[in-house]
């Protein structure tokens, strides 16, 4: 049964911002409206205890906490020390990182004080050059939100926070040019990128796309894949500089996956996921993601008052996506792809009537990682390094 390494915390419900693509509130799961605002200590307390419970069950020294939300720091210096100070003693080593829209680092300065003393890895979320960010990442105002947010990671890459900084994340926009964008979180001097694809199902497929209700074959070799198309140019624009510039999470993890490894995501591989997600009222439920499926999607009926992390590891919904190769369907398990893109992210493959279905970026996908086998063909040539799946 599966070890959850992966505790998600959304630690606060609602959000200081009004992105238009925001899986939580614009997606089809609109559960955060029954939810509390903040998950308050005496739920911490219950998930921490529950977290050494499954630590010792399993024998691990060493968990991973993301905070998540809504917008996580909406909870306040005060409340997020006292939080942190629950977690940080649950029992085994805890390793924190923090997701956000970076707003608040600059309201409250305090909230800079906590993050340091628990050592936490803070995110932030900016969509690449301005007017990109802004025409999605909007102030409830209808402002765009570009300029406070570019401050608030200019304040984290200072000598006195860069400790902190743990990389951007941005979402892919077609509308945006590829290289700009990569070029303009550049210029940020992040650590790592994370590139995603915007969330979408086959009913409800994103930006650009048009697909059949049901996928019932693979994608040809012509079929549009302009975000496939995107992702190249932004792959070629980082894998030809002269240096290294910065990590970026989807393109390490296709090389790695193409030279025989195993990912860390579960964008991609078929690695079995090792994340549950803790909501605010201290249910449990799988990845929040799924929200854009339908209502109710990430769901388990689980939480922490009744049930452990063992439950969760027994629920079928966790159990499916533990079985690699066999969890997916039949389009997929006879793809010479799926041992790299392991059928997608779980989420993207809704259709109505299950998940045993491709990614509705399927086309997309296969485009990119017969691009990023090839480059990486023509620089190993004559290694002798074998790359799976690369067609």
């Amino acid at each position: 049964m599966v070890a959850f390494r992966q505790f998600l915390l959304k630690i606060h419900s609602r959000c200081n911002l009004a992105c238009d693509y925001c899986y939580v509130y614009e997606g089809a799961d609109q559960s955060w409206r029954g939810r509390p605002r903040r998950m308050e200590l005496a739920t911490v307390r219950r998930t921490a205890r529950r977290i050494a419970e499954h630590a010792a069950e399993h024998g691990l020294d060493e968990v991973s906490v993301v905070l998540h939300g809504g917008e996580p720091l909406l909870v306040g210096a005060g409340h997020l020390d006292a939080l942190l100070g629950e977690l940080a003693g649950c029992g085994p080593r805890v390793r924190f990182g923090l997701q956000t829209n970076g707003l608040r680092l600059l309201e409250e300065p305090a909230l800079l004080d906590v993050l340091h003393r628990y050592r936490v890895a803070v995110g932030v979320s900016l969509d690449g050059a301005r007017a990109d960010h802004d025409r999605h990442r909007r102030l409830p105002s209808g402002a765009g939100s570009w300029a406070r947010t570019a401050e608030a990671v200019r304040l984290l890459g200072q000598d006195r926070h860069r400790e902190l900084f743990a990389g951007l994340l941005c979402v892919v926009d077609l509308a945006a040019d590829p290289v700009e964008t990569y070029e303009a979180l550049l210029e940020f001097a992040p650590p790592r990128l994370d590139l995603l694809l915007p969330h979408g199902t086959w009913l409800a497929p994103p930006p650009g796309l048009r697909r059949r209700a049901v996928p019932g074959a693979p994608p040809s070799g012509v079929e549009p894949a302009p975000y496939g198309e995107w992702l190249i140019a932004a792959f070629d624009r980082w894998y030809d500089a002269p240096r290294r510039e910065t990590g970026v999470r989807l393109f390490e993890e296709l090389a790695v996956l193409l030279l025989g490894g195993r990912a860390a995501s579960e964008a991609v591989g078929l690695t079995p996921v090792d994340l549950v997600v803790v909501e605010a009222d201290g249910s449990i439920e799988q990845a929040d993601s799924l929200k854009v499926a339908y209502d109710g999607a990430p769901g388990t009926g689980l939480d922490v008052w009744r049930h452990g992390f063992a439950d969760a590891a027994a629920h079928p919904a966790f159990r499916a996506r533990q079985r690699g190769l066999a969890g997916l369907g039949p389009v997929c398990s006879g793809c010479p792809l799926a041992r790299v893109c392991g059928g997608g992210l779980y989420a993207h493959r809704w259709a109505g009537d299950g998940f045993g279905h491709p990614s509705v970026y399927c086309a997309d996908l296969g485009r990119l990682i017969g691009h990023v086998g090839g480059r990486l063909r023509e620089g190993v040539a004559g290694l002798g390094v074998p790359l799976r799946g690369a067609g």
